[in-house]
């Protein structure tokens, strides 16, 4: 049965939305899908740069590491690393909960995508490491038209990743209309790009 989409209430900028907990990314690998869930860091939780050497990402920025994690299968996916993006920062938390941010680019934005036909999950700051999507390994037609100008940002068929979702960079501060096409079906959402808006969009139904 279709899970019921819930409007997820903006949270403050200090809050960490993670698509799993611990206890839930040790049985991911044989679900579906993983709904995403809040999680906060202990009080004692500190910056730890060790976490970019520990996980094989030295030398990479933000926008590489989105883009490592990201497209890596889900079998080959760390259980001790939960990468988290938020609009300004990207956040990796280990299972000993230490942590270290990254800052995102500045003039840009990332939108991950995960569009469904009857199963989804809520979802507000995209987890690289632990949220899936419903359609893993699909040809999608994606569209965003910048609602002030009328520009059409981006137009192209991407694949989804091996977690259900693709992900695209967008330029910070707008309004647009999302359209998601596959299987002959489409979803639409309006988006926007602002320091408090959502990177993990799973309420794209396609009908």
């Amino acid at each position: 049965m279709p899970l019921a989409i819930v409007t997820p209430i903006h949270p403050s900028r200090t809050r960490l939305r993670l698509c799993a907990s611990i206890t839930a990314l040790a049985t991911s690998a044989v679900l579906l899908l993983s709904g995403c869930a809040d999680a906060e860091p202990s009080a004692d939780a500190g910056s730890d740069h060790s976490l970019v050497s520990e996980h094989d990402l030295d030398g990479l920025n933000a926008r590489d590491i989105i883009k490592r994690l990201d497209t890596t299968k889900v079998a080959d996916r760390s259980p001790e690393l939960i990468a988290s993006i938020e609009p300004e920062q990207l956040v990796l938390t280990d299972d000993q909960n230490n942590q270290t941010t990254l800052p995102m680019p500045k003039d840009e934005f990332y939108v991950s995508i995960a569009p469904y036909r009857g199963q989804t999950h809520e979802c507000y700051f995209h987890s690289l490491t632990t949220c899936r999507g419903e359609l893993a390994n699909t040809d999608v037609d994606v569209t965003v038209i910048e609602a002030t100008s009328g520009k059409t940002i981006l137009d192209q068929t991407l694949t989804t990743y091996d977690n259900g979702f693709v992900g695209i960079w967008l330029p910070r501060g707008i309004d647009a209309t999302l359209t998601v096409s596959a299987e002959g079906r489409t979803a639409k959402k309006a988006i926007s790009t602002r320091p408090d808006d959502p990177t993990c969009l799973t309420g794209l139904q396609l009908a």
